[in-house]
């Protein structure tokens, strides 16, 4: 099952919008490179083309994610229990250092947050999803196995 938070979902849908815009500017692009003649030699419709088909695999994706997505609502949940969206407060047991992880549907790629996004396919994800404030959880990493106490959930 993939969780997503409502902000995951409007911007899968504006992407989704925006590909389905695409399509008549790519439409329209074949059809010019079309008029220009000799289409066996003709790399602007070749490339026209391409960009077609990439543009409908993304609307196929995009439509299949959020056909399948469960968009997550914290308002049920115990506030003591992480979930996707939750931002979370975690010390690392062996070094005692803390950082801020958010359980998020699918990464943003912005590092300039003060917290790290981590989806809940991750290891740190699973073993975040679903535990709670004082918990230990184990995350199993490629170094190997690391233990975080939740402190608290920040929202």
């Amino acid at each position: 099952m993939d969780y997503i938070t409502p902000e995951d979902k409007a911007r899968l849908e504006e992407q989704l919008r925006e590909c389905n815009r695409m399509r008549k500017v790519l439409s329209e692009r074949i059809g010019t490179a079309r008029a220009l003649g000799d289409l066996k030699e003709n790399a602007d419709y070749h490339a026209a083309k391409e960009d077609q088909g990439m543009n409908e695999a993304k609307i196929r994706q995009l439509q299949a994610r959020l056909a399948s997505a469960v968009v997550a609502d914290n308002g049920d949940m115990p506030k003591d229990v992480v979930f996707v969206g939750a931002t979370v407060k975690l010390r690392d047991v062996e070094s005692d250092s803390e950082e801020l992880y958010k359980l998020v549907g699918e990464t943003s790629g912005d590092f300039s947050d003060s917290y790290i996004e981590v989806t809940p396919t991750s290891p740190m994800g699973e073993a975040l999803m679903k535990s709670r404030v004082g918990e230990v959880v184990k995350v199993s990493l490629r170094r190997g196995e690391k233990r975080y106490e939740i402190v608290e959930i920040v929202s």
